[in-house]
């Protein structure tokens, strides 16, 4: 059983309904929605479709709704784009029509940035493919050198290192799509460029307002979000390691050491997180990933990442399903490292709940004693997302009645959903229903032991405060004590 989880975009190369069901057979365990990209109406089609076939397949898959944010770009040039040499001058020229653009300027989707710089700033485009130092700013003029040159074509995004730009995180477009992802009832909302918590504050109470319940990740991509980690960890569900923007503003060889700082800390936090961009870029159009792409992969399931995403590589690449195999044979394969099965998480800690106490207690004695599954019967999922932050090899079963819940753990690195309604109050008959569930699942067999986590009051969320160790088999029939 594969426990780092599988994210994989959905895009035009997954709308063919024999694609995405090759997709959710391939392990997909939650789909992104871009909302850079695409009408609400698709969004919601494609929410609807992954829903639909994952229930056909006996499965469920969590739906994170991902918005675009104030992604900064240059707009459009007369001819499509420009060569740009080293040590030409070009202006970045906020007063300039949108398609006007030249040899010697361009303008800017964002009019407020010629406050935001000033000179020595170093302004990147397109990823680092160019890169311009600031000469000087008049008025709404931007005057750069050229540092790297290259081609420039329309509407590439522009970033400055070391970051600073004040543009908000939620756009007048992000707070429309918020309504959008509440009315998809998204399990996820991933909130792009958050510099501090009360961006994710922000997007919550919006979120609320317009009748979702989404758990929040936050994208680290901004170097201002890396300097207020922690408390965008307090307000967030999780957290998105993202690359791209990220490597851009810090540097790429700043960029490996701060993914391990954030999912160390995520986890520390009992955050979930997930590691994306560029992960197998190379099978857009490649059917297999390079060695690169395959070590990149498992040290972040090495280093404990609760999941890995695909982007581009399924929604507009030639391959999707083999993307999302390969995804899950590199994982699999990186599981196998003891490191991902040995941890010290909370050892030297209080723990401020009952249910957090019983999570961490049933780990401990599972990794100890040679269990073969979790059964952690539960309302909300709190007690198996802790569960999900120490290292083990156990699978860990989410049973509960409510299917947003199951959509939720979908996240939750070694946790997997599973339908199930209590409807007696003897302990006796309920310990006997979940193992029953477990041995049809094929999950274990007579004579394995099972952690059974649940309360005593059924129905109240936070409510665990029980562990019960039994051997498969040897249950204690209905009416016994």
């Amino acid at each position: 059983m594969r426990r780092t989880k599988i994210v994989a975009t959905l895009g035009p190369a997954t709308d063919d309904p024999k694609v995405l069901d090759a997709v959710i057979e391939a392990g997909v365990d939650v789909v992104r929605l871009n909302f850079s990209h695409g009408s609400h109406e698709e969004h919601q089609r494609r929410a609807d479709e992954v829903r639909n076939r994952a229930r056909a397949y006996g499965r469920q898959v969590g739906v994170i709704a991902d918005l675009q944010g104030p992604k900064i770009r240059i707009d459009r040039f007369k001819t499509g784009k420009v060569h740009l040499k080293e040590g030409d001058l070009f202006i970045l020229d906020a007063a300039l029509g949108v398609n006007d653009g030249d040899e010697t300027r361009v303008g800017l989707t964002y009019k407020e940035l010629p406050q935001d710089v000033k000179r020595g700033d170093t302004l990147i485009l397109d990823d680092g493919a160019i890169v311009l130092w600031v000469d000087d700013v008049t008025g709404e003029q931007i005057n750069c050198r050229v540092v790297v040159g290259g081609e420039l074509s329309n509407n590439k995004g522009i970033n400055r290192q070391g970051g600073g730009l004040s543009a908000s995180a939620l756009t007048d477009k992000d707070r429309e799509d918020i309504k959008a992802a509440a009315a998809i009832e998204a399990d996820y909302l991933a909130v792009s460029f958050p510099r501090s918590a009360d961006d994710i504050r922000q997007a919550r109470e919006l979120l609320e307002a317009a009748g979702g319940h989404a758990g929040i990740i936050a994208k680290i991509e901004r170097a201002e979000a890396l300097d207020n980690l922690e408390e965008i960890l307090e307000v967030s569900e999780g957290v998105m390691v993202a690359r791209g923007d990220l490597g851009v503003e810090i540097g790429d060889a700043e960029l490996p050491f701060v993914q391990k700082k954030i999912i160390k800390s995520a986890r520390s936090m009992d955050r979930v997180v997930i590691t994306a961009t560029q992960m197998m870029q190379s099978m857009v159009a490649s059917p297999i990933p390079t060695r690169a792409e395959v070590l990149d992969v498992a040290n972040a399931v090495i280093d404990g990442t609760d999941a890995v995403m695909l982007s581009a590589e399924t929604a507009a690449g030639l391959y999707p399903a083999k993307a999302v195999a390969a995804m899950d044979r590199v994982c699999r394969g990186a599981e196998t490292h003891r490191d991902t099965q040995v941890s010290g998480h909370r050892m030297n800690y209080e723990f401020k709940r009952v249910d957090e106490a019983i999570a961490m207690a049933t780990m401990y004695t599972g990794n100890h004693l040679g269990v073969k599954a979790i059964a952690a019967l539960t309302e909300s999922g709190s007690t198996p997302l802790w569960m999900s932050r120490i290292r083990s090899g156990i699978p860990i079963y989410a049973m509960t009645r409510h299917v947003q819940t199951r959509r939720k753990v979908t996240l939750y690195r070694g946790v997997t959903p599973v339908s199930f309604e209590v409807d007696s109050t003897d302990h006796a008959v309920v310990n006997k229903e979940a193992i029953d569930e477990l041995v049809r699942r094929g999950a274990v067999r007579n004579g394995d032991l099972v952690i059974i986590t649940k309360g005593d009051l059924h129905g109240v969320h936070g409510g665990t405060n029980a562990l019960k160790i039994v051997r498969v088999g040897d249950l204690v029939e209905p009416g016994e004590s």
